[in-house]
């Protein structure tokens, strides 16, 4: 959405000054985050990093002249609640693009129910859920959704081999109950005993719950040798106490997201020195740097938060297609997606000194490719990425990487399981 500010520019051509930079009008695009519920920590940010990267490409000249700003809603970790906010943004305030949710039962009533029936640009940063491939394949997202994380269908392979190298070789489950949570499961299950692993117990569970004692009791049956805990912080720090508290054996598999601070001190650093994870990776570019340097002091935020470093790419890459993007509706702005990724382009980073640059080529018409924070991004016609996995542990009170499996390991291990 464009919205002129004033007579500022008209102004400035009649006296022969040179054009404001980001100033004389605005480009507004809709933020949906989970600023509060179980997802609240990862919500916040993401909306942060998605300010940050509006605020760096403002500093550069912003897109066509005007400057990019967000008009940020509350999705409260409810898929109701999204849609209804989403259906403001686009009905209403009529933006061009809607960067979010965070969680896959948040993103995808917004992408069924708002910005696939109006072809409305959506940009997921975190939503891992299969389902979100499944729409596109079945031609129900209109080409109109990405997202900046890699697919859950990729990260139930990595967990599985990363489980079994960790010695988890009897495991209980316990999942959200939600299609994040579902699919997860189904992916690392499939994987972990085609691997060799056997799932002793299946638990889902839902969501705000006072207390889980009942499901971490059914966990239990079978004696496992450690619990795969797919959750988010809030819950799943309630859960894992459960399952400490009446003799779970303190060994965990977590699922991304779960690396929290949030987390670790709820369920207390001692308990966790057995907790291994994977989350979607890095491949780390000078905008990994960058980020790693200056997000801390515009956000108070760790950079390490699992949404931060996705949400700000997903926040330079909406806003470098809408100033590569030939008008400002939404079928321009997802064409330009591809072109700011574009494998022949002139490589670009975070910040303001290499997007001057970005938008200095786009007037010319040349091609850039942005390499992210989280590295180079390219999307398939789905809006999906391939990445590596992050492998990680917690130690003393800290994540601590252990390793990565790239996207070539991946993919052998998805080999050998349909073998």
């Amino acid at each position: 959405m464009v919205k002129l500010m004033g007579t500022t520019a008209a102004l400035a051509l009649l006296l022969g000054a040179a054009p404001a930079r980001a100033a004389d009008c605005s480009i507004v695009v809709g933020v949906v985050m989970e600023l509060t519920g179980p997802a609240g920590e990862y919500g916040q940010a993401g909306a942060k990093s998605v300010e940050m990267a509006f605020r760096d490409l403002n500093d550069a000249g912003g897109a066509h002249g005007c400057k990019l700003v967000t008009d940020t809603r509350d999705s409260q970790s409810a898929g109701n609640v999204a849609v209804d906010v989403a259906t403001q943004l686009v009905q209403v305030k009529k933006v061009p693009v809607i960067i979010g949710g965070i969680i896959s039962s948040v993103s995808i009533p917004i992408l069924t129910s708002v910005t696939a029936p109006a072809k409305v640009v959506q940009v997921s940063p975190a939503s891992s859920s299969p389902t979100l491939t499944a729409l596109g394949r079945d031609g129900k997202s209109n080409g109109i959704f990405f997202r900046t994380i890699t697919s859950d269908a990729l990260q139930g392979v990595a967990a599985a081999k990363y489980a079994l190298d960790q010695g988890f070789k009897r495991i209980a489950v316990i999942h959200v109950n939600n299609d994040f949570g579902a699919n997860l499961f189904k992916e690392f299950a499939r994987a972990y005993k085609a691997l060799g692993g056997e799932i002793v117990s299946v638990t889902p569970y839902n969501e705000k719950q006072s207390s889980y004692q009942a499901e971490a009791t059914a966990a239990m049956s079978g004696d496992p040798d450690g619990l795969y805990l797919i959750s988010t912080p809030v819950d799943g720090a309630t859960i894992a106490r459960a399952w400490i508290s009446q003799g779970g054996v303190a060994k965990f598999l977590l699922n991304d997201g779960m690396n929290s601070p949030d987390f670790i001190t709820s369920v207390g650093a001692k308990y966790l020195n057995e907790a291994y994870g994977t989350s979607s990776g890095t491949s780390p570019t000078a905008s990994t740097e960058y980020f790693n340097a200056n997000y801390k002091a515009f956000s108070n935020i760790d950079p390490a938060n699992p949404a931060a470093d996705r949400s700000y790419d997903a926040g330079a890459i909406v806003g470098l297609a809408i100033a590569a993007a030939p008008t400002q509706e939404p079928l321009t702005i997802r064409d330009a997606i591809f072109k700011i990724e574009d494998p022949n382009g002139t490589v670009i980073h975070a910040g303001k000194a290499d997007f001057e640059r970005a938008l200095s080529l786009l007037k010319e018409g040349k091609p850039i490719r942005y390499e992210g924070v989280i590295g180079p991004v390219s999307f398939d016609k789905y809006g999906d990425i391939t990445g590596p996995f992050r492998l990680w542990k917690i130690a003393d009170g800290k994540v601590t990487t252990t390793g990565e499996m790239s996207t070539a390991d991946v993919n052998g291990l998805i080999a050998k399981i349909a073998k």
